[in-house]
């Protein structure tokens, strides 16, 4: 459903993304793990569109987003990380606009009351968005990314700021959707919610691919038998890390 192939972005000096390739299947939750820094909005912002790759290919739902961009976009909804709404739209009218601009608001009014009730936004449906909390805001994002017939769905770092209850729900839906066939690529940093939450992780680092695979091929990876996500995480990187430096320290020393 979703194949990124060799995909470089730069700022600047500062490679951002360098040569990743991966990919998520129908029916599949991927979590993308990685320290700060280590190229996940980037990756995410590519994919949807919002940044352009320096080089690479992305196909979504056999559409290629460099050629068929309109086509591609359609079958993708991106939770960020920062929201950033129009503010001068009340709540109901916001999510209402999304369904415009992609062509579904025939089933809108189907969708809207349950979207509001479940994330709590009901009483709030006719308050402008410049008045709504970060946490409203994200809930807002949420409600607008499902308010669609998404297939691709793009989430970065979704459940900060949300509520309890909020983060349950978004959990729920984002299962649902996985279970009807739905490819959901998930960046975070809370590592315990991709154990249960992710069919399987990839893990980035200094915008390439670490490791990639189930926790179980992780952790033999690892050779961390029985060990946490977390823990796989830290060893992986950490040792990824120490490798570095040791280059880093073999090149500088041999100028």
């Amino acid at each position: 459903m979703l194949e990124v192939t060799n995909l470089y972005k730069s700022f600047r000096n500062v490679r951002a993304v360098n040569g990743l390739s991966l990919h998520v299947q129908a029916g599949e939750i991927v979590g993308l793990l990685g320290p700060n820094g280590a190229g996940k909005t980037t990756t995410l912002r590519c994919i949807c569109g919002i940044l352009r790759p320096d080089a690479g290919q992305i196909i979504v739902g056999g559409y290629d987003l460099a050629k068929q961009e309109q086509q591609a976009k359609r079958l993708m909804a991106f939770i960020p990380e920062t929201p950033n709404p129009y503010e001068l739209l009340t709540v109901r009218e916001h999510i209402q606009f999304v369904a415009m601009c992609y062509g579904t608001i025939d089933t809108f009014r189907e969708r809207i009351e349950e979207l509001l009730q479940r994330f709590d936004l009901k009483e709030k449906e006719h308050e402008l968005v410049a008045t709504l909390s970060k946490g409203m805001r994200q809930k807002l994002a949420v409600a607008c990314a499902f308010v669609h017939n998404a297939k691709v769905f793009l989430c970065d770092e979704p459940l900060i700021g949300i509520d309890p209850k909020g983060q349950h729900e978004l959990k729920s839906e984002l299962q649902r959707l996985r279970d009807e066939g739905c490819a959901i690529l998930v960046s975070t940093h809370q590592l315990d919610t991709a154990e249960r939450l992710c069919d399987r992780v990839i893990i980035m680092q200094a915008g390439r691919k670490l490791a990639e695979g189930t926790l179980a091929e992780l952790q033999t990876q690892a050779q961390m038998a029985d060990s946490t996500l977390e823990q796989v995480f830290l060893r992986l990187t950490e040792e990824a890390k120490d490798a570095g430096a040791v280059v880093s320290d073999v090149a500088t020393s041999g100028q």
